[in-house]
């Protein structure tokens, strides 16, 4: 089967990319497989972040690619469709993940070829951070599909909720395996330059208004001396707002900042260094970074928001609270720490998962879907 993946690969960088090279190269154990890539994937105004590309020192998959299209500009989007349908494919794969994409998008899958199917993996369908024009145009990209694979239920709810009669499958995020070996714990820790003996709690990720990094500042100067918090991720937009809830923490010594993009060969020294990930959501689908801690084998706390219940709780992996409250997270904090035994099965739960959440597994459910479309 041809198969062509219409989404951001090398040199762009994070998540998105990250997973797009994954199933990259498991479908093409088995199919022909092309990469078309995003010559512009977002004006650089739009960009909250300091770069979209993989910088000369990061270590990132380099997907041979074709970069045809550029979502600001519609004169390329008929370029970009024809290309697309000259390859021929039998299944065009898209991702989709804010409404800023749905123009382009949504028209190249229009005139992508009357005999390709068109799968949409939905890592959202409602952003975040809203706006009135997400969900007409969210409605004008999946009008454009012929199916759809959410890695959540909620995601699939949202779906139903735009689109009744959408045809889809829900099959969780696969584990990401390309960030090495989980390292030893006093080695990751003096990489970080952070010391020993303390209880180490991990921020990781994009430091973004939603995903609630102060509820978990003030959390923790709840907690006692013997905590330390580890933040680790770029800022989306400034972090004057964090550093200020930081500089008035009463454990701000026990606070490690690490303000940047975490490149994928220095992922393992913080998760090595932690005893546990925290999630604290205002809102969410799913997580990509629960796919990280995973494969490092570190147990999560998270808020009861999206699918983070459904695939962190319901598994045994970790702790879930009700509500994004400082309390809440500061007592779950404790709670973890003080049930040895309860770590333990999370463990050896998180052992169990990392064998069910493969991308072969992933990308078979794909397939099997595309077949039955």
């Amino acid at each position: 089967m041809k198969i062509a993946i219409l989404s951001c690969f090398y040199p762009y960088r994070g998540g998105i990319s990250q997973f797009n090279a994954c199933i990259y190269e498991e479908l093409r154990k088995k199919h022909d497989v092309k990469a078309f890539n995003f010559k512009r994937q977002y004006p650089e105004l739009l960009f909250p972040g300091k770069t979209q590309y993989v910088t000369d020192d990061d270590v990132a998959a380099k997907i041979e690619s074709e970069r045809i299209l550029d979502t600001a500009n519609p004169l390329s989007y008929p370029i970009a469709a024809k290309k697309i349908r000259s390859w021929g494919p039998d299944l065009l794969i898209m991702r989709y993940w804010m409404s800023y994409f749905a123009p382009s998008l949504g028209y190249t899958a229009r005139k992508a070829g009357k005999g390709c199917k068109k799968i949409a993996i939905l890592d959202n369908v409602i952003p975040h951070e809203q706006h009135f024009f997400d969900k007409p145009l969210t409605k004008y990209f999946l009008d454009g599909c012929d199916g759809y694979v959410t890695l959540c239920d909620a995601v699939g709810h949202d779906l139903t909720g735009i689109k009744p009669d959408a045809r889809y499958i829900t099959t969780p995020h696969p584990l990401y395996s390309h960030f090495g070996e989980k390292m030893d714990r006093n080695d990751a820790e003096d990489l970080l330059g952070i010391g020993h003996g303390k209880k180490n709690i991990l921020f990781f990720g994009l430091i973004r208004e939603y995903k609630g990094l102060d509820i978990l500042i003030e959390a923790f100067g709840k907690l006692g001396e013997d905590y330390r918090l580890i933040i680790a991720g770029e800022p989306y937009g400034s972090f004057d707002k964090y550093q200020r809830l930081i500089d008035s923490c009463s454990g701000k010594n026990r606070i490690s900042v690490f303000p940047q993009y975490i490149k994928d060969d220095e992922v393992s020294r913080y998760f090595s260094a932690a005893d546990v990930c925290v999630l604290p959501y205002r809102s969410a689908t799913q997580s990509g970074i629960s796919s990280i801690a995973y494969h490092f084998g570190v147990p999560m706390i998270t808020t009861d928001v999206g699918g983070l219940r459904e695939s962190i709780a319901e598994r045994g992996t970790g702790l879930v609270v009700e509500n994004a409250s400082p309390d809440e997270i500061a007592s779950a904090i404790n709670r973890y720490f003080d049930s040895p035994e309860l770590v333990r099965s999370m463990k050896d739960n998180i052992i169990t998962e990392k064998e069910r959440l493969s991308w072969k597994n992933f990308c078979d459910r794909l397939v099997d879907f595309y077949e039955k479309l």
